[in-house]
């Protein structure tokens, strides 16, 4: 089976949305357990640019926003479902969300 890792950042107050989110489409399911999620606090900064439509701010200032990191597993059977759920529940016009195979298992 193979396994990604994901992180993705999100305002603090939509992080229980997206990790139910999430969950519903299998990400965070390790074994018999499901809502495996590692989340932390931080600030995150950005600055939209002409032509964009920020959900907060406007062009050519920079933002800061107080935002939680979510980390979890996700089956590679899941990563297409997971991805289109970050992209329709993200209240961000491009989510900020990276992923890379990991092995969880011993060969």
């Amino acid at each position: 089976m193979e396994y990604y890792k994901l992180e993705l950042y999100i305002p603090v107050e939509y992080a229980e949305k997206m990790k139910k989110a999430l969950a519903a489409v299998g990400a965070g399911q390790l074994g018999n357990y499901d809502s495996c999620i590692w989340e932390c606090a931080g600030v995150g900064q950005f600055r939209p640019l002409p032509g964009s439509e920020p959900f907060l701010g406007k062009a050519g200032k920079i933002e800061q926003v107080q935002e939680n990191k979510l980390e979890m597993i996700v089956r590679g059977d899941r990563l297409d479902a997971v991805i289109s759920s970050i992209r329709s529940t993200h209240p961000y016009e491009t989510p900020a969300f990276q992923f890379w195979p990991v092995q969880l298992e011993k060969p």
